[in-house]
């Protein structure tokens, strides 16, 4: 349920004030009031959750000129004026100003209400695009997708944002399905070039003269594209394979950084995605080129290192998948629950990806199982385990958590609801919640 939108009276009238503000909380609205506009404008700033009601006449500062006031301070802020009788000059004058609409006294309480319902309609609009937009510009939405409370994603999350607002090239590490390219978008989301060009170049995509070609041109008049150096200028480039590139691409790319200076006018941001068994990316480029991409540096860490991160991952990625084919996610016994934090995960997050989604088909069809799918990836590893041992106590906690987040999912927040399933008091539920970092206010 949505929080009540406030709504701010003022009125140097006492009585005025107090009936207005009672017959608005009787339809829901959080309200309150203020004898002259010089107190409201202490609270009513940019950001208001909410809009204003006021009277045009008041000793000291009036209504329009606190009408003014805020339109100066957030030209969207609904504001409703009342006018005496007969003062139409003066509700001209306050809808020239910005006002959202007056009410001429006597007025009628129905009509009231209707114009606060449109106001806080519009005002909750407003907020809404408005908070979208900031964290667009913050990166926001893109470290939402770097799910995980283990230490290792803590520290993953912490380097980005620190990492986000250097301007040294990055280089980007780990094995297959980590999601590299994940982190290249967010460290440019959360740094200073959020709202500048980001190119993405796969090095292993194509042939040395096309890959030359497309970084450093020349392009032909026909091309529709810049070179990739001058498309991401002022922006970030993030060379995918970097480990791909021939010795001669790799000198060309070197004199270009050094030619760039410090600060970089373009970060570039390099993805090393070896596959040879010992091998790395120090091996393959050469020195002067890896120390210049590894001043900043981030190691991935695989999946079978982040704990119960696998179920909440798990979790999160049956259910989309089951809106996505209109269907119930499948539900984790604890059994399969230990399967899923046992399991290597040689393919990591995205092995995880397509193991949830081929869950919900076979749940759709009411047949198969977790561990058949793990198996049907590994075929040569009999049982499915890791050579990582964990105490039974880590696997518990892990499923217990997994449960309770499901429960309070899909019931959206309902503690009495989440008591009836799990048959667990409230005292034991509140404690358990705390224990795990859940909020019920993430459920609603």
């Amino acid at each position: 349920m949505a929080q009540a939108m406030k709504i701010a009276i003022v009125d140097d009238e006492q009585d005025m004030r107090q009936s207005i503000s009672q017959w608005l909380a009787l339809s829901g609205y959080d309200t309150e009031t203020f004898s002259s506009a010089e107190d409201a404008l202490k609270v009513l700033g940019p950001d208001y959750p909410g809009i204003v009601i006021s009277d045009i006449k008041m000793p000291g500062m009036d209504g329009i000129q606190l009408l003014k006031k805020l339109m100066g301070a957030d030209s969207t802020l609904p504001v409703i004026m009342i006018t005496g009788h007969g003062d139409v000059p003066m509700a001209v004058e306050a809808m020239r100003v910005g006002a959202f609409d007056f009410l001429e006294k006597p007025f009628n309480p129905d009509r009231m209400s209707e114009l606060a319902k449109r106001a806080s309609s519009a005002r909750r609009l407003t907020l809404d695009n408005r908070a979208l937009r900031r964290e667009l510009s913050g990166g926001t939405q893109i470290m939402n997708k770097l799910i995980g409370a283990s230490p290792v994603m803590e520290r993953l999350r912490e380097d980005i944002l620190d990492l986000g607002q250097a301007d040294g090239h990055v280089l980007i590490d780990g094995e297959t399905g980590t999601g590299k390219t994940l982190v290249a978008h967010a460290l440019h989301a959360v740094g200073s070039r959020a709202g500048k060009k980001f190119v993405l170049v796969s090095c292993a995509a194509l042939e040395e003269e096309a890959l030359s070609k497309r970084l450093f041109g020349p392009m032909m008049p026909e091309d529709a594209q810049l070179p990739a150096i001058e498309e991401a200028r002022g922006g970030t480039l993030v060379l995918e394979d970097v480990e791909a590139l021939s010795d001669t691409l790799q000198a060309r790319l070197l004199s270009v950084m050094n030619d760039q200076g410090t600060p970089a006018e373009t970060r570039i941001v390099a993805i090393s995605n070896l596959q040879e068994a010992g091998k790395t990316s120090e091996d393959v480029l050469r020195p002067d080129l890896f120390y210049r991409l590894a001043a900043l540096r981030i190691t991935m860490p695989p999946l079978r290192q982040r704990g119960e991160d696998i179920l909440t991952l798990f979790t999160r990625l049956s259910e989309q998948f089951a809106e996505e084919y209109g269907c119930d996610a499948p539900q984790v016994s604890a059994q399969e629950a230990a399967q899923l934090l046992q399991a290597p995960w040689p393919g990591n997050v995205r092995q995880l990806i397509n193991i949830a989604e081929r869950a919900v088909l076979q749940s759709r069809r009411g047949s198969g199982t977790i561990a058949s799918l793990l198996m049907s990836d590994h075929e040569e590893m009999q049982p499915v385990m890791t050579t990582e041992g964990k105490p039974l106590k880590e696997y518990v906690e892990a499923f217990e958590r997994m449960l309770i987040d499901n429960t309070m999912r899909r019931h959206k927040g309902s503690i009495a609801s989440v008591m009836e399933e799990l048959c667990l008091p409230r005292r034991t539920l509140n404690e358990k919640m705390a224990k795990y970092s859940l909020q019920r206010s993430d459920y609603l």
